[in-house]
């Protein structure tokens, strides 16, 4: 499958590497990348040689945002639409089985913050720094708050929103927006690694965990255990359940059937 806006590599380790490739343009979503971006990511989540996807940005920065040249001389009904088609690849990630991993250096704006917040993990540079930034052009971050807020909460989440200010990689972390920060120059390789460390899990058991995260986490609190308590039991009929309690009991390394 080729795309015009995007690089997609997947390696002999089951990592998939998916590429925004407009680093003139700052990485920045258009209607062709987006489209591009989500067609990529269910490719990715259908193929059985995947176990895991990291998404980073091709140049000096991750994603800056939209391209706002975009807007001009859309009707309200086709900005809505155009909108949603901007925001698409972050609710896919959402939908899908297999985890999505964030790599960030430089810039993660707007809505290149709603997809860091949208992927399921995220590693970044130490001089990496993302925000909410849109309303400092007049414009806001409604549809990526929505992502940012489940990681930080509502208070800094509406801070992030009103004003706008880029946080540094740190204090990113320290907030919930970032998993793991590394050097700048240790990026690519920590990002990799630790994208090879999921993919040796049993694949089932990630993606039986991660949907079912998803689906508890809008739940009510009793009716979330409800619900993982049936979401474990399927799993322990699996083939890779009994694989791997049998590889803990005799000491030896599980070869998962992913069934």
């Amino acid at each position: 499958m080729s795309y015009e806006t995007l690089l997609v590599e997947v390696g002999e380790n089951h990592v998939a590497t998916v590429t925004l490739n407009r680093p003139n343009q700052l990485n920045t979503f258009t209607t062709p990348l987006a489209d591009e971006l989500t067609r990529a990511l269910k490719a990715l989540d259908a193929d059985p040689t995947v176990r895991v996807i990291v998404i980073k940005g091709a140049g000096k920065h991750f994603c800056a945002g939209i391209d706002v040249s975009e807007m001009s001389g859309k009707t309200p009904m086709e900005l809505r639409a155009w909108i949603e088609r901007m925001e698409t690849p972050l609710v896919t990630i959402g939908e899908m089985n297999k985890p999505v991993i964030a790599q960030v250096h430089g810039v993660a704006a707007a809505n290149g913050a709603g997809l860091v917040a949208a992927c399921d993990l995220a590693i970044a540079a130490e001089t990496a720094r993302i925000g909410l930034t849109a309303i400092n052009v007049g414009l806001n971050c409604v549809g990526p708050v929505i992502p940012v807020s489940k990681s930080v909460g509502r208070k800094i989440a509406l801070e992030m929103l009103l004003y706008g200010e880029l946080l540094e990689a740190k204090e990113a972390q320290a907030r919930g927006l970032i998993n793991r920060v590394v050097p700048a120059e240790e990026l690519e390789k920590a990002a990799q690694d630790w994208a090879a460390v999921l993919a040796q899990k049993s694949p089932i058991a990630v993606q039986i965990a991660k949907r079912g995260f998803y689906v508890a986490a809008d739940m009510e609190y009793h009716k979330a255990f409800a619900y993982m308590n049936e979401v474990f039991a399927r799993l322990c009929t699996t083939e890779d359940a009994k694989e791997g309690v049998a590889a803990f009991m005799e000491k030896r390394k599980p070869v998962w059937k992913e069934r």
